[in-house]
């Protein structure tokens, strides 16, 4: 059987998985291995996202599950998202989950975000889960790395009312070092960008992604869909695979700030 959810399109043998380890063949059926299935659950303050344009000051109920279809070296949730299962502690279905959100809006909570590991191959979970959170007038946010095919996209986005896209550079070869596709991650931000709210985050990792030309280039592109459009430029420290680094530097980093600030009204430095 072949998963069309992403550009892996992954082939998959009965009983087994795909490449992001939460997609699998179950009796000729490609199903989500982990729907409903909770390795991270939390209140977090929506600018934790990182979204800075969008209910700011607010809360919001932030989940995430296993599995990942992107191989980044430098993952910061690396336990979760190359893990097939041990993480989770709870089970919870779309109903439990947004009846957990109406529970905390006394709290301050304004919704649900999937995040923490990649959202969209829980896709069938995450659709369910906001079909039912906008009837309860829930706002609905997905941190994403934006690798997800035309038609799951097109099928989500009137149920989702922001969402946070990686980008995580601005050439093919970044993208191949981690196995991914850097035109699906700009098809993602150009078909979101009119119909949702849409941030992009761009974590610099030293000697991977921290090309200064290439600052420029990102922030030409995303100001040609709009200069308003935000751009969190993010620290990295060292985790998982690279470890040889402590944390980018941040002259680095404030130079990128600087260059994207040439293109772009709303540029912001996150882990700094």
């Amino acid at each position: 059987m072949r998963c069309d959810l992403c550009f892996h399109h992954c082939e998959i043998d009965e009983g087994k998985r795909g490449f992001c380890l939460s997609r699998g063949n179950k009796n000729g059926k490609i199903v989500p291995l982990n729907y409903g299935e909770i390795t991270s659950l939390a209140l977090d303050p929506i600018e934790k996202k990182p979204l800075r344009r969008f209910y700011p000051h607010s809360l919001i109920l932030s989940v995430g599950s296993y599995g990942c279809n992107l191989k980044c070296p430098f993952c910061q949730n690396y336990e979760i998202s190359y893990d097939t299962g041990k993480e989770v502690y709870m089970h919870l279905t779309p109903q439990e989950l947004v009846h957990q959100a109406l529970r905390l809006k006394p709290q301050g909570n304004i919704g649900i975000a999937f995040t923490y590991n990649e959202p969209f191959v829980s896709f069938e979970y995450m659709y369910e889960t906001f079909v039912l959170a906008k009837k309860q007038d829930l706002k609905t946010v997905i941190v994403t790395n934006g690798t997800i095919e035309k038609p799951y996209l097109e099928k989500i986005l009137p149920y989702v009312d922001a969402m946070n896209i990686d980008l995580k550079g601005f050439r093919q070869e970044i993208y191949e070092t981690l196995s991914g596709d850097l035109e699906t991650v700009k098809q993602c931000i150009e078909m979101s960008y009119p119909k949702t709210h849409v941030e992009v985050t761009t974590l610099i990792v030293p000697m991977l992604n921290d090309s200064y030309l290439d600052m420029g280039k990102e922030a030409t592109y995303l100001a040609s869909l709009s200069p308003d459009l935000p751009l969190h430029i993010t620290r990295a420290f060292g985790r998982y695979k690279m470890t040889t680094f402590q944390a980018t530097d941040l002259a680095v980093i404030n130079r990128m700030y600087g260059i994207a600030k040439e293109s772009l009204h709303y540029v912001y430095k996150g882990n700094v």
